[in-house]
């Protein structure tokens, strides 16, 4: 593999928590030097990038994506989810276990894991079902799956209701050292609910979600985390109440961690609109204080990590009756551009928001990339942040279409993506003029 040397970039590393102006040296898929004082020495024959003073930052790490391979091809393969998520400057996305079969079995992870290196251009990591087909009644063979190459447990969409059994795996889990990431909502209290509950359902004559739903559930989660002492991370949280919880277990514990999907941190429930389907999503878009005291959260630290949560469904599934509709909305391509809302808008600073999209998420999972060092993976993203565009459906990469930005102006853009020192996406010189 030959050298490659960015120069005259904008560091922005969230690892060391520096921003500085430099150069990179990347040799044999490693970053080998940085100089912040001009450029680093280059073996001859090396590949020469000019930044330009764009933003150099750690490439994107998306802790929860949901893909169609094997079972639902037509809505997404490794190979298009790979695609988007070069598109949108993710280098490594967390693949949830609901596949067909679900991902409960040490076979099932391992031909993931090699078909992922055959036909994805960003590292796939997998994560493995907590119980078995994501039932929620047996617990799988955390082992097996662990030494096939699952970077953690999830029960993905769902959620595990017995307390026993969420303790015995959670118990089972914490021998492994492994995280689980769990998502809480409470089946009984969710009912034939559709979006969240309040006057703005009652108007759409829509059955809602209360914010109990989630809260009751990681409560019983956090307190079960603590008993156990397992890596606990609260897959999605979106609720003021939410964050109060993990703001108090954090203070307990520092193996308690909480994720936000970008949906919720800059959509309320008013997107809905007049039942626009696009914005039907588990966990539902909530108040605009909700949304409010996540960002206060993220900005805080009481929320880890911000992602996609990338769910491809068909137009068949979508174009319903909002009520009938499926949950979901694709976001590997739009993730970036919309958390730098939060930064354009003065909610989050630009280093607060990268870190929580790849040293955080990096450090959960124990990975070696999410930092721009000496001897880590050369995984980068060139960003111009304030590059404008529009997002158009015919334009993604995902196999599916519904994404719940459609048509919004977004600035900030993935300008190149780099993958273990190999560029796997460049933005077209059309795309620049």
């Amino acid at each position: 593999m030959s050298a490659l040397v960015i120069t005259n970039a904008r560091i922005v590393d969230p690892a060391s928590m520096t921003d500085t102006r430099g150069a990179v040296l990347v040799e044999d898929g490693l970053i080998s030097d940085i100089d912040t004082a001009g450029t680093p020495g280059a073996p001859q024959g090396a590949e020469i990038i000019d930044a330009r003073g764009l933003v150099l930052a750690p490439g994107l790490i998306d802790m929860r994506v949901f893909v169609g391979e094997p079972g639902k091809e037509y809505r997404e393969t490794l190979q298009s989810a790979g695609e988007a998520a070069a598109a949108g400057g993710v280098t490594s996305f967390v693949m949830m276990p609901d596949t067909t079969p679900a991902v409960d079995d040490g076979a099932l992870v391992d031909f993931l894991v090699r078909r992922a290196e055959a036909t994805s251009q960003v590292r796939v990591l997998p994560a493995a079902a907590i119980t078995k087909g994501l039932a929620g009644a047996e617990i799988t063979e955390f082992g097996l799956l662990q030494e096939a190459g699952a970077v953690c447990f999830s029960d993905g969409k769902q959620s595990i209701q017995s307390s026993a059994l969420l303790r015995a795996a959670f118990t089972y889990a914490a021998n492994f050292d492994m995280p689980v990431a769990h998502l809480p909502f409470d089946k009984g209290l969710t009912g034939d609910g559709v979006m969240n509950e309040g006057l703005f359902a009652t108007i759409l004559g829509l059955k809602g979600i209360p914010r109990e739903a989630e809260t009751i559930p990681l409560a019983r989660d956090l307190q079960l985390a603590l008993l156990t002492g397992v890596k606990y991370h609260a897959a999605q949280i979106s609720t003021a109440g939410s964050v109060s919880l993990v703001r108090e277990a954090k203070q307990k514990s520092n193996r308690v961690t909480a994720g936000v999907s970008i949906n919720n941190l800059t959509l309320n429930e008013n997107d809905v609109g007049r039942y626009r389907t696009y914005f039907k999503l588990a966990t539902p878009l909530r108040t605009e204080d909700d949304r409010l005291a996540v960002i206060e959260g993220l900005r805080s630290g009481v929320i880890d990590t911000i992602h996609s949560d990338h769910d491809p469904q068909d137009t068949e599934v979508k174009r319903q009756p909002f009520a009938e509709a499926s949950d979901g909305a694709i976001g590997l391509e739009t993730l970036l551009a919309a958390a730098l809302r939060l930064v354009h808008n003065g909610d989050v600073d630009l280093m607060t928001v990268l870190r929580a999209m790849t040293f955080r998420p990096a450090q959960i999972l124990g990975l070696p990339t999410g930092r721009i060092a000496r001897g880590a993976p050369a995984d980068l993203v060139l960003v111009d942040l304030d590059y404008p565009w529009q997002v158009k459906e015919t334009e993604l990469r995902s196999r599916s279409r519904n994404t719940a930005f459609e048509g919004a102006r977004l600035a900030g853009k993935a300008m190149r993506t780099i993958v273990g020192g190999k560029t796997v996406f460049e933005l077209s010189e059309e795309a620049l003029a």
